[in-house]
């Protein structure tokens, strides 16, 4: 098992990291050791100020600090949307502060943009156990209508308690926990790129994500309930997932194809019920699908793999992209998105020989390390439910109709090589398409 120190130790951005119950109190300490002779200031919203900021701020003050008023978004609607990056970035670039955020995903997402717009860095505090974005570099906020993630520095310090985390309003846990779980399937899809030579495992990141990942996601009912121990190793398992990130600049140890389909919906603007469905909810749904893909995978016998037959049905990019302005029709961010993405990740024929050479030759042993490193989908769907985050797309407001659609897009939403890539490169998404929305299929379209 890797230390937390060790993962200081390779972590790119983050210094410092305060975690247990009476964590708090140690923020003032950081913020000295980090940032001596600065001044702070608390940024959270209305709730996050009342779950910890206004315990944040006493200490702060209480420890001799010079302490700016709190900046507070008064917004119930609060979202990672722009006009928030423009309103706390106009506040900040006035004031000579670094900033002490106390929240979760949108908090520290907000914060972290501008205070890298202002050239500063920034502590989170951190008041649920719901996405692993508190230790990962980039900020994900809605731009003209799309979800972006921009390029920007981890915080250099966190702070989270999980007596606070287990307090969090009902959904956050349920979706931390779904984009935990996610890991699984990324993880087999990051061995599927490497054996088809598209990019290495990082041996010091993927142990960093996997080696405690089955014992955080081992307690759904205790996450659900509240439990301080079970929220810790949640907590625990979503920071260390953020590390893993840092320490290679990319977030290819957390995300694969179950995350595509969060950005897919993330462009459209998913809503249910009135309100943006959560990251960790999109993604509970893209989970479910890549891992009925990659048992799929584990069906076939790839030894006997027709590469020939394979590479005559290849198209040429001209091809390729012709397809995937027809798919995209009417969708002109996901359109750009597409074609970008997917001409990064194009090969022609002589590169595709080689990487499906790579599966038929080693199909026994790359088989077996993805069925080692997956969760049945029955096991996966069931912890879904009992954790109480989604476990059918309707209750995140998408027909399995959309669903189906979304599905053929996935391919060509992000230049990573997946599993899913694997089985478009084989000529197997008609056949894949049909076991999982036809006759019979998980989700079967009627």
């Amino acid at each position: 098992m890797i230390a937390i120190e060790e993962a200081l130790e390779r972590a790119r951005d983050t210094k410092a990291l305060e975690f247990g119950v009476g964590c708090m109190k140690k923020v003032p300490d950081m913020f000295k050791k980090l940032f001596p002779g600065k001044k702070a200031i608390v940024v959270a919203d209305n709730n996050t100020f009342k779950a910890a900021g206004q315990t944040v701020d006493t200490y702060l003050r209480e420890s001799g600090l010079d302490v700016e008023t709190p900046f507070i978004f008064e917004d119930p609607e609060l979202f990672a949307e722009w006009k928030y990056i423009e309103q706390l970035e106009a506040y900040l670039k006035e004031r000579d502060v670094i900033a002490v955020a106390v929240g979760s995903g949108v908090i520290n997402d907000l914060t972290k943009l501008v205070s890298h717009h202002l050239g500063r860095r920034y502590i989170i505090v951190g008041t649920a156990a719901s996405m692993d974005g508190y230790t990962a570099y980039g900020a994900s906020i809605t731009y003209e209508g799309n979800k972006q993630t921009f390029d920007c520095p981890a915080p250099m310090g966190v702070a989270l308690d999980p007596t606070i985390a287990a307090k969090a309003p009902e959904g956050m846990s349920a979706s931390g926990y779904a984009d935990l779980m996610a890991k699984i399937p990324a993880g087999a899809d990051w061995i599927i790129a490497d054996c088809v030579g598209s990019e290495a495992v990082d041996p010091f990141a993927f142990a960093l994500v996997q080696d405690k990942l089955r014992d955080a996601l081992s307690e759904p009912d205790a996450v659900a309930a509240g439990d301080v121990e079970a929220t810790g190793k949640l907590a625990d398992g979503l920071i260390m997932s953020g590390f893993a990130m840092q320490a290679i600049s990319s977030s290819r140890p957390a995300s694969g194809t179950d995350h595509q389909f969060s950005h897919f919906w993330d462009m459209e603007g998913l809503c249910y019920e009135g309100k943006h469905v959560s990251h960790g909810f999109k993604v509970a749904i893209g989970t479910l699908v890549s891992t009925a893909c990659l048992e799929y995978l584990l069906t076939k016998d790839f030894t006997k793999l027709d590469i020939d037959a394979c590479l005559a049905a290849w198209p040429t990019w001209e091809e390729m992209e012709a397809h995937i302005r027809e798919i995209f029709a009417g969708k002109p961010g996901h359109l750009a998105r597409g074609l970008e993405e997917s001409k990064g990740k194009y090969c022609d024929k002589e590169n595709l020989r080689k990487q499906l050479e790579a599966v038929k030759n080693n199909w026994p042993e790359l088989k077996e390390k993805i069925r080692k490193q997956i969760i049945p989908f029955d096991e996966v769907h069931d912890c879904l439910k009992r954790v109480r985050a989604p476990y059918e797309p309707e209750m995140i407001g998408v027909t399995k109709e959309r669903l189906r659609s979304t599905f053929r897009c996935i391919p060509f939403m992000r230049n990573r090589f997946t599993g899913i890539d694997l089985i478009y490169r084989c000529g197997l998404m008609n056949e894949v398409e049909e076991h999982l929305f036809g006759k019979g299929g998980k989700w079967e379209v009627k």
